[in-house]
C-alpha cells in the first residue's frame, strides 16, 4: 500500500472524519429490452401506462423504443438504491401485459435493422431532438449495437470529505476546482484498474449468432445459434461493440477538467468527413443526424466512466461541468448479471464502493502515452480472455499475471473496505471483498464462467438460456406486487409525466430547424474554459 493511501486512510479514520464515509451517494441506471414471450424484440410502443419517456423521472427509454431505462434517485446506502430499483421493476411488470424484461446485456435474436424502432419522445422540439440524435446513432453505428444493455453506477463522495483532504494537503485553490481535480484523478486510476471489474463482473462471454449480421469476426461457434470466446468475460465491452473510425482518435485528456472538456468540445464541434458526406438531412429533407461532427452531442462519446454534473433544463453537460465542476462519476462498463433479478446485487455494489474509494484515495499520477495505451490494452485483453490461465497484463512496462495483480489490488482495496466497515459498524464491505477474492482464486466462480457452464450443462443456446432467466425473473417480480401506496405513487407520477409532456409540446413556438440551430450555437458558449 502506498504511503499516500495509508496517510489518507488514517486521516479519514480519525473520529471527526469517519462519519463522512457514510455520506457517499449511490445511484443506478439499468437498461433492459422489452421482449415478447418468445424472446423477440417487442415492436410495440413504450407502454403509455408507464408514463412519458420524455419527462418521467424514473422510467424512460434509451436508444430503441423497446430499450427501457430505469433510474433511481441517490441514497447513502446502496441497499436502499437497490430497493428502489426493485420497486421500479415490479411496477413496470405490472404494466407490461404479456411482455418481459430481457435479463442479459446482449440481446437475443433481433429483427432486421430497419424494423428496430427508434425511441419516440413526442412532437416537442426537445422530443424531436432526442429522436434525431438517435437517428444519427443508427446512421453512424447501426441499430444492432444500440440494443446492448448495461448498468451504470453513479457514485460521489461528500464535499466535506474533499474539504478534509484539501486542508490536509494545504491546497489553496477553490474547493470546486480541487474537487474536480480529485475526481479526474479517480478516473485516471479507474482507467488503470477497471480491467479488474471486467474479470469479476463481466457476464457476456457469449451472444446470439444473429447479432453479428454476417460481419467478419473471430468468435467461436458454441452451437448453431451461439457465438462465444472460451475465456471471455464481457463481449459487450469488446471491440465487437461500437465500431467508430471517427471516435478512434478521440481519447479525452484526463490531466484535469479543463483539458478533458476541451477535448470533448473539439469533438462536438469538428466535422467528420464521412458524416459530412451524408449530411444532416436525407434526400427528402428529413433530419437524419443533428450535425456532421465527430460527436453529435457530448454523450455520444462511449467511455467506460464519465465525470458528471446535474444539468439544468436545456443545459449542455460540458457547460455544467465547466461552470460548476464535477459532482459525481458514472461507471458505465458493468454488464447485467443474468442470474440476478436486478442485474446487480448489494455485494457487487459494496465492492464497487470500496474500489471507487480506493481509486479516489490512491496516488494517481497523470497517464503518460505508454501507460494510457497499456491501460486500454489490459482492459480489452481481459474482456476477451480474462479467464485464460496464466494471462499476463502490462504494469509499469513489465508483464504481470492477472491473478497476481488482482490479488495485490484486492489486498489494497481491502484496507478501504475495512475503513468503510468501521464507519458503518459492520462487516458488509469486507464480506463483499471476500466474495471477489474467491473469484480471483477460482475463475469458475465468475459470472462469465457461470454463463458458459449453464449453456453447456443445459444444452441451451444463448437466447434459450436468456429467455429462461428472463421468465424466472418475471415470475419473481410479478409474484411480489408493490404495496398500494407505492403503486399509487407510480401511477400518479406516470400521469404527471404525460401531462408535463403535453405542456412542453403546447408551449413550443419555435420551428424545429431554428431550435436545432440554437442548440448548435450553444456550443459557442463552451469555446473557452
Amino acid at each position: 500500500m502506498s504511503d499516500l493511501l495509508s496517510h489518507r486512510l488514517a486521516l479519514l479514520a480519525e473520529h471527526p472524519n469517519l462519519p463522512l464515509l457514510l455520506q457517499c451517494l449511490h445511484g443506478i441506471e439499468r437498461e433492459c429490452l422489452r421482449v415478447d414471450g418468445h424472446g423477440e424484440l417487442a415492436l410495440t410502443p413504450h407502454p403509455r401506462a408507464l408514463g412519458s419517456a420524455l419527462t418521467h423521472p424514473k422510467i424512460t427509454t434509451d436508444y430503441s423504443e423497446a430499450l427501457l431505462e430505469f433510474i433511481t434517485g441517490t441514497e447513502i446506502d446502496p441497499e436502499r438504491t437497490l430497493a428502489e430499483l426493485d420497486a421500479i421493476h415490479r411496477y413496470t411488470y405490472s404494466k407490461l401485459g404479456d411482455e418481459f424484461l430481457w435479463s442479459p446485456s446482449m440481446p437475443g435474436h433481433l429483427p432486421e435493422e430497419s424494423q428496430i424502432p427508434i425511441a419516440e419522445y413526442g412532437s416537442s422540439n426537445i422530443g424531436r431532438l432526442k429522436y434525431v440524435y438517435r437517428q444519427g446513432l443508427a446512421l453512424r453505428y447501426g441499430k444492432t449495437m444500440q440494443c446492448i444493455a448495461g448498468i451504470h453506477y453513479n457514485f460521489s463522495l461528500p464535499e466535506a470529505l474533499w474539504s478534509v483532504l484539501q486542508a490536509d494537503e494545504g491546497d489553496d485553490r477553490p474547493q470546486q476546482d480541487y474537487q474536480s481535480w480529485r475526481y479526474i484523478a479517480l478516473i485516471r486510476n479507474f482507467r488503470r484498474y477497471s480491467w479488474l471489474l471486467m474479470y469479476l463482473f463481466g457476464a457476456s462471454p457469449a451472444l446470439d449468432a444473429s447479432f453479428m449480421r454476417g460481419r467478419s469476426h473471430q468468435l467461436e461457434q458454441l452451437d448453431e445459434d451461439t457465438l462465444y470466446l472460451p475465456w471471455a468475460t464481457s463481449l459487450r465491452m469488446s471491440d465487437l461493440g461500437y465500431q467508430s473510425n471517427a471516435q478512434a482518435g478521440l481519447t479525452p485528456c484526463y490531466d484535469d477538467l479543463p483539458s478533458y472538456t476541451s477535448s470533448l468540445h473539439k469533438a462536438v464541434s469538428t466535422p467528420y468527413h464521412e458524416y459530412a458526406a451524408l449530411g444532416t438531412k436525407d434526400a427528402d429533407g428529413n433530419w437524419q443526424q443533428l450535425n456532421t461532427n465527430v460527436l453529435q452531442i457530448e454523450n455520444e462519446y462511449y467511455s467506460n466512466i464519465r465525470p458528471k454534473r446535474v444539468t439544468a433544463s436545456g443545459e449542455r453537460p460540458l457547460h455544467a461541468l465547466r461552470a460548476r465542476g464535477i459532482q459525481y462519476i458514472e461507471v458505465r462498463c458493468l454488464d447485467i448479471n443474468p442470474f440476478l433479478p436486478l442485474g446487480i446485487d448489494v455485494s457487487e455494489a459494496r465492492f464497487l464502493d470500496a474500489f471507487l474509494l480506493f481509486c479516489a484515495l490512491q496516488q494517481s499520477p497523470c497517464l503518460v502515452e505508454g501507460e494510457c495505451r497499456a491501460s486500454n490494452d489490459n482492459f480489452l485483453k481481459v474482456v476477451k480472455e480474462g479467464r485464460k490461465p496464466g494471462l499476463e497484463l502490462r504494469r509499469g512496462g513489465e508483464n504481470i499475471t492477472l491473478q497476481a495483480w488482482a490479488s495485490e489490488l484486492v489486498d489494497e482495496i481491502g484496507k478501504v473496505a475495512a475503513l468503510l466497515d468501521q464507519s458503518n459498524g459492520d462487516e458488509q464491505h469486507t464480506l463483499a471483498l471476500a466474495a471477489q477474492r474467491a473469484k480471483i482464486a477460482d475463475s469458475a466462480l465468475t459470472p462469465s464462467a457461470q454463463v458458459l457452464d449453464a449453456l453447456r450443462n443445459n444444452g441451451e443456446s444463448f437466447s434459450e438460456f436468456a429467455l429462461r432467466q428472463t421468465r424466472q425473473h418475471a415470475d419473481y417480480f410479478r409474484s411480489h406486487t408493490l404495496p398500494e401506496a407505492d403503486m399509487a405513487w407510480f401511477d400518479g407520477t406516470a400521469r404527471d409525466s404525460l401531462a408535463q409532456q403535453a405542456e412542453v409540446e403546447a408551449s413550443d413556438t419555435q420551428d424545429f430547424d431554428s431550435f436545432v440551430a440554437d442548440y448548435q450555437r450553444s456550443l459557442t458558449r463552451l469555446a473557452s474554459p
